[in-house]
């Protein structure tokens, strides 16, 4: 980017408060995976909402400082849960020379100086299925037999 880009992208930012919620904005698209289950029902949970996919899928998610947990069940396999973290993204730092103090508190309070990974992959595992019982009644035996 030339020099003058710059210059005016500092501008627009001072003028506009936040940086990254214009650059990168407040959502990002999540895509979800559940090896080797397709087709499991996926929960995303963060402070900013509750998000639904079905695999292989994907999902806008409200950016923020907080991880994002996903919770996966598909019959015949186990319940599994994993957790995205969120980052730091580097819009933000364009902020301390464009827009200063305002620009980082705006891209704090909306989350858009945060990022998740954009794709996840949830590990399914078969269910274990029950073993039969082990019968605790004992086998008859010839003592046991009436004497003819």
């Amino acid at each position: 980017m030339s020099r003058i880009g710059l210059v005016g992208l500092a501008i627009a930012c001072a003028g506009l408060g936040g940086c990254a919620s214009i650059i990168e904005g407040t959502t990002q698209n999540v895509a979800v995976t559940s090896s080797p289950a397709d087709g499991a029902k996926c929960v995303l949970r963060s402070s900013e909402g509750t998000y639904y996919v079905t695999t292989p899928g994907n999902t806008i998610v409200h950016k923020t400082k907080n991880d994002l947990s996903v919770e996966c069940d598909k019959e015949g396999y186990q319940h599994a849960s994993t957790t995205l973290p969120s980052h730091f993204n580097g819009a933000t730092a364009g902020n301390i020379l464009a827009g200063g103090i305002i620009g980082m508190g705006v891209d704090a309070a909306t989350g858009a100086n945060y990022n998740y990974p954009a794709s996840i992959d949830v590990r399914m595992s078969p269910a274990l299925t029950p073993q039969p019982a082990a019968s605790t009644v004992p086998a008859p035996s010839g003592a046991d037999k009436p004497s003819t």
